[in-house]
C-alpha cells in the first residue's frame, strides 16, 4: 500500500473516489506499468486539478485502513499488493508536497464523495487508459508463430505460445535484455497466497529454500491451509529427494484422492464419480442391459433424477443398424467394457496415433481397421524426424511402406500440444473420431528423478496442453485413449485424467493395458536408447522398465458443452534463478554462485525452450 500511494497513478485513483481491493490492485499495477507517463499526465492538469488533490490523503489513508480490515487480512500476515508491503503495523509514509491532517479528524464520506465528483473526468480516463494498457500487454502475443494461426484456433495453441515466451523471457532478463517483468498466468501469486508461503515456508523451516517456494508458490489458498492445518513436515534429510520433491509429490497425492484411484475403474464406477452417486445408484447401474446402460451415461445430465432417466432408457428403441445396439439384452458393464477393449470405434471417422517412435502401434491399428472394413484414415505421427528414426530403428523404412499400403499417412516431426500450427492437420478440424497416445512422457534429463519439480512441470504441461489442442480437432462423441503407467512419476495418471476433465473430455474408462485389443506391439523407450536397448520388438519384450500389471488405458469420450473455456492452465516453469540455486540432480556437485552452475542452467533453460518449440531433443 505504501508503494501505491506513494505512486502518482495512485493519487489519480484516489480522487477518483474508487474504493474496494479489487481497485487497489487495479491501481498498483497500472501504476507499476505507467510510470514517467503517469506523471507527464498529472503535469498536464495543471494547478486547478492538482489544488482538489491536495488534503485527501490522510483520510483516505483511514478508508484504506477500514477496507483493508473488511478484507479479513490476519495480524502479522499484511497486506501486499504487487511487490510492495505494508506490515499490520506499518504506516504509508505521507507524500512531502501533500498537507497533514490531524488523525482525530472524523472522515466525511458525503463530503469526501462530492470531492470527488469535481475532479475533472480526463483523471478518470486516464485511470481507463492506463489499465486498458496493462491489461492489453497482459493479452499481448509477439511471437511470430501467432500471427499465422486462425482465430478458432489459437485457443489451441495460446498454453504453448506462452509457456515459450515465459521461457525466453527468463533468459533475456538473465543476459540484461529485457526490461519486461516475467508475468504469465498467476506468476505474481495473490496477496493471501504470498503470507501462507511465508507461514509454511516458516513450519518446514525452509525459508532459503529458493526451490520449496517456487513449489508452494503454485498452490492454492486450500492447499496451503492443508498445509499449515496439517501433521506433514518433508524430510529434510531424505537421501533421495528434496524437502520440495517430497512436498510436491504429498500434493499430487491429495488432489488425486479427488480423481479415484490410477487403477482399473469400470464405466459405472467412472459414471459414478462424474455424478457423485451413492452406492445405492451405482448398484441400480450395474442391473441394467447393455441397451438401457448405454443410454443412461450417454444422455444423462443431471437436469432429472437417475431413476427418471432409467425409466425412459426403458422405453426407448435403439437403432438397429448401429454397431453400438449389439448385445442390447446383455449384462450392461460386460458389453460396454468389451466395446472398449475391442477397439470398435467409428468406421468412417479419422483416428491419429501421437508419439508412435517405431510406429508398431499404428501398425496394428491400421491392420486392425482394415480387417473390420473401416474407411476413415489412420493418421501416424512421430515426434522425431525420420533420419532420426532410421538411426534407432533399421525397419522403420518397412513399416513406414506397410502403413502407406494401409492407405495410413505418416507424419515425422510432430509435436501433439502444437498441431494447430502444423500445416499438415489443416482442414482436420472436428474430423478425428478417436486419438491415441501411448506411455506420454517429455524426456528424461539426466541427473533429475521424473517427479522432481525442475523438470516436473513438463509432464504436466504435455497433458494439458495436449487435452486443449484436441478440442479443435476431435468430434463430439470421439474417444481419446492415453496409456500409462498407473505408478508413474513423470506423467502422473492425475496429470492424465484431470486435464482431460478441465477440457470437457468424460472419464469414461480405466482399464488394464493388458486387456486391450491393441496392446501386442513393440514398445520402446522413444528416445536414445532404442540404438543399444531392443532386444526383442515382439511379443512386448522390448520394453520391460516398468510393471505391466500396472499399465493402464485412461478412456475418455469428448463432450463440448459449447461454452467458452476460460485461459489454459500451465504449471510455471522455474526462473532461470531458481534453477541456478537448485541442490541435487546435475547441480549437485556444484559449487554455490559458481559460473558452471550458471552455465548448466541456462543450458536447461535452452533445451526447455526447445522441447515448447516443438524441437526433438536426446
Amino acid at each position: 500500500l505504501a508503494q501505491a500511494h506513494r505512486s502518482p497513478l495512485a493519487r489519480v485513483w484516489r480522487a477518483t473516489g474508487a474504493r474496494g481491493p479489487q481497485r487497489v490492485r487495479g491501481a498498483a499495477r497500472a501504476a507499476r506499468r505507467a510510470g514517467m507517463a503517469a506523471e507527464e499526465g498529472l503535469e498536464e492538469l495543471g494547478e486547478d486539478g492538482l489544488d482538489g488533490l491536495e488534503g485527501l490523503d490522510a483520510e483516505l489513508e483511514a478508508m484504506a485502513a477500514e477496507e483493508a480490515e473488511g478484507m479479513g487480512v490476519d495480524e502479522g500476515e499484511g497486506l501486499l499488493l504487487g511487490s510492495g508491503e505494508l506490515d499490520a503495523e506499518e504506516a504509508p509514509e505521507e507524500a512531502p508536497d501533500e498537507e497533514e491532517v490531524p488523525d482525530e479528524e472524523p472522515v466525511d464520506m458525503e463530503a469526501l464523495e462530492k470531492e470527488a465528483e469535481k475532479v475533472d473526468s480526463s483523471i478518470v480516463a486516464e485511470v481507463a487508459a492506463a489499465e486498458a494498457e496493462v491489461d492489453e500487454e497482459e493479452d499481448e502475443v509477439p511471437d511470430e508463430e501467432a500471427a499465422e494461426i486462425a482465430d478458432h484456433l489459437k485457443d489451441a495453441v495460446e498454453g504453448s505460445l506462452r509457456l515459450k515466451r515465459m521461457l525466453s523471457r527468463d533468459q533475456e532478463e538473465m543476459s540484461g535484455g529485457a526490461t519486461k517483468k516475467r508475468k504469465v498466468d498467476g506468476d505474481e501469486p495473490r496477496p493471501i497466497i504470498q503470507a501462507k508461503v511465508r507461514q509454511v515456508l516458516a513450519k518446514f523451516s525452509s525459508t532459503t529454500d529458493a526451490l520449496m517456494k517456487h513449489v508452494l508458490d503454485q498452490c492454492t489458498v486450500e492447499e496451503l491451509q492443508y498445509l499449515l492445518s496439517g501433521n506433514f513436515v518433508p524430510n529434510r534429510f531424505d537421501i533421495k529427494r528434496t524437502a520440495a520433491e517430497l512436498t510436491a509429490q504429498h500434493l499430487f497425492q491429495q488432489r488425486e484422492r479427488k480423481l479415484g484411484g490410477g487403477s482399473r475403474i469400470d464405466v459405472v464406477s467412472a459414471f459414478r464419480l462424474r455424478w457423485n452417486l451413492g452406492l445405492d445408484a451405482e448398484k441400480t447401474l450395474r442391473s441394467l442391459s447393455h441397451k438401457d446402460l448405454r443410454y443412461v451415461i450417454t444422455t444423462f445430465d443431471g437436469s432429472a433424477t437417475l431413476q427418471e432417466a432409467i425409466d425412459e432408457a426403458a422405453s426407448h428403441v435403439e437403432d438397429d443398424e448401429n454397431t453400438q445396439s449389439a448385445c442390447p439384452n446383455g449384462p450392461g458393464v460386460k458389453v460396454m467394457s468389451r466395446f472398449n477393449r475391442l477397439e470398435l470405434i467409428d468406421p468412417l471417422a479419422d483416428c491419429a496415433v501421437f508419439g508412435d517412435a517405431n510406429l508398431t502401434f499404428a501398425m496394428n491399428l491400421a491392420t486392425h481397421r482394415k480387417d473390420f472394413g473401416h474407411v476413415g484414415r489412420v493418421i501416424a505421427t512421430t515426434f522425431e524426424e525420420v533420419e532420426t528414426l532410421r538411426e534407432r530403428y533399421p525397419e522403420i523404412d518397412q513399416s513406414i511402406k506397410m502403413l502407406e499400403e494401409h492407405h495410413a499417412e505418416v507424419y515425422h516431426g510432430v509435436d501433439c500440444t502444437r498441431i494447430a500450427l502444423d500445416p499438415r492437420f489443416e482442414g482436420m478440424e472436428g474430423k478425428l473420431g478417436a486419438v491415441y497416445y501411448n506411455f506420454p512422457h517429455s524426456g528424461a534429463i539426466q541427473g533429475f528423478f521424473d517427479s522432481n519439480p525442475m523438470v516436473n512441470w513438463r509432464h504436466e504441461n504435455l497433458m494439458r496442453l495436449f487435452f486443449r489442442a484436441l478440442r479443435s480437432f476431435v468430434k463430439p462423441g470421439g474417444v481419446v485413449k492415453v496409456a500409462s503407467n498407473s505408478g508413474a512419476t513423470g506423467v502422473r495418471y492425475s496429470f492424465i485424467v484431470g486435464s482431460a476433465i478441465e477440457n470437457e473430455f468424460l472419464h469414461t474408462e480405466t482399464m488394464p493395458f493388458m486387456e486391450w485389443h491393441l496392446h501386442r506391439y513393440g514398445r520402446s523407450y522413444g528416445d536414445r536408447r532404442d540404438t543399444y536397448k531392443r532386444p526383442d520388438a515382439k511379443n512386448n519384450q522390448s520394453y520391460n522398465a516398468q510393471n505391466a500389471a500396472a499399465d493402464m488405458v485412461y478412456c475418455f469420450s469428448y463432450a463440448p458443452t459449447g461454452s467458452t473455456l476460460p485461459k489454459q492452465q500451465i504449471r510455471l516453469p522455474p526462473p532461470l534463478k531458481v534453477l541456478a540455486q537448485c541442490r541435487d540432480g546435475p547441480f549437485k556437485n556444484l559449487p554455490p554462485g559458481s559460473a558452471q552452475r550458471a552455465l548448466l542452467a541456462k543450458k536447461l533453460n535452452e533445451r526447455f525452450i526447445k522441447e515448447v518449440s516443438g524441437t526433438h531433443v536426446g
